[in-house]
């Protein structure tokens, strides 16, 4: 089994995400989107913005949109606060070449997205090569309604 950097999961953790397959029904030209329906279009739209901001290793992002107790579990078991990934941000630690999402499922329940889905990553942290496949589930909660990150779940597949 190949290593994987502790701080990887920090890095999965910004992972973002492009939409690839929507857990919905297809909507029709003829009638308008059902309630839950936009908001897995708002949450493919957080995904998308997530992947841009990782690339850009944007500190600015993970402020607004990680939720003050949000907590990510690393592919080899670590725990990931809010904290530990604006810190990693700012000094830069970790850098994505390229992240490729595939399998991607948006679920709704009330105000709370479920996403899962497949990525290939590209990309180093702290110098270190963490490049390879992961399954991950992202889980945002909509308040006041505003969208905000609170669980993330990685794990490096084959």
């Amino acid at each position: 089994m190949r290593r994987i950097p502790s701080a990887v999961a920090l890095v999965l953790l910004l992972l973002c995400c492009s939409p690839v397959l929507l857990a919905a029904r297809p909507t029709g030209a003829q009638r308008p989107a059902t309630r839950e329906e936009a908001m897995i279009r708002e949450v493919l739209e957080l995904e998308r913005h997530t992947t841009e901001a990782a690339l850009r290793n944007d500190a600015n992002f993970t402020e607004r949109m990680v939720a003050n107790d949000y907590l990510a579990i690393g592919p080899l078991g670590n725990v990931i606060t809010k904290r530990d990934s604006l810190t990693a941000r700012r000094r830069s630690q970790v850098h994505y070449d390229s992240i490729e999402v595939s399998e991607m499922v948006v679920r709704i329940y009330g105000d709370t997205a479920v996403v899962t889905a497949r990525a290939e990553v590209r990309g180093t942290d702290s110098g270190e090569d963490f490049s390879g496949p992961y399954r991950f589930t992202r889980v945002w909660v909509r308040h006041n309604g505003s969208w905000q990150a609170v669980a993330y779940q990685a794990t490096a597949t084959q």
